[in-house]
C-alpha cells in the first residue's frame, strides 16, 4: 500500500485529528492532534499492518506553539515499509496518553522521552528515569536547559 493510500486511510477514520502531512525525500510524515494518539496507533497496527514502533522520541522548539513533537516511527515487518506519524504536545499541558499499550517497545521509549524531554505519557504503567539518575533535576535534551548543568543560568540566547 502507498504511503499516499494510508494516508487517506488515516484521514478518512480521523480527519479532524489529522494535521498536517508532509512528503520528503519519499518519505511520508503525518502531524496529528495527541488527544486519539491511542487510537490512530491502534489504527496503524491493525488496519494497516506497522506492527512494530522503531522509535519514539520527542523534539523541543522552543518558542513555537506547540513547542513539542513526539515522533513515532513505525515498521510494518510484512511490507517493510516505514512510516512516521508526530503528535503536538504543547508546553502548558506537556502529556500524552502512551501508547505502550499498542506497542510493548514504546515503555522503555517513553520513559527515555520523559527523562530527556519531560514529555509525560499518561498511563505509562512505569514513569521512572531510565539514562539520569533517579534524583536529577530538570531535562537535558529541553533546549532551555542550562548548558553546564542543572546549577547554572538557563541559555537565553537565541538559536540560529
Amino acid at each position: 500500500m502507498s504511503d499516499q493510500a494510508i494516508v487517506e486511510k488515516l484521514k478518512g477514520k480521523f480527519a479532524s485529528e489529522v494535521v498536517d502531512v508532509v512528503e520528503f525525500r519519499d518519505e511520508t510524515t503525518v502531524t496529528v492532534k495527541k488527544e486519539k494518539i491511542v487510537d490512530i496507533c491502534t489504527f496503524m497496527r491493525d488496519e494497516l499492518g506497522y506492527n512494530l514502533l522503531c522509535d519514539l522520541c520527542g523534539v523541543d522548539y522552543m518558542g513555537q506553539d506547540p513547542r513539542f513533537l513526539v515522533v513515532y516511527n513505525m515498521y510494518n515487518i510484512t511490507t517493510k515499509q516505514r512510516f512516521r506519524i508526530k503528535a503536538q504536545v504543547s508546553e502548558q499541558d506537556c502529556c500524552i496518553d502512551t501508547v505502550s499499550t499498542v506497542w510493548g517497545t514504546a515503555n522503555w521509549l517513553e520513559r527515555e522521552c520523559w527523562d530527556l524531554m519531560g514529555i509525560e505519557f499518561t498511563g505509562h504503567p512505569d514513569p521512572r528515569r531510565i539514562l539520569m539518575p533517579a534524583d536529577w533535576e530538570g531535562h537535558p535534551l529541553r533546549k532551555d536547559y542550562p548548558v553546564q548543568g542543572p546549577d547554572r543560568e538557563p541559555y537565553k540566547g537565541r538559536l540560529s
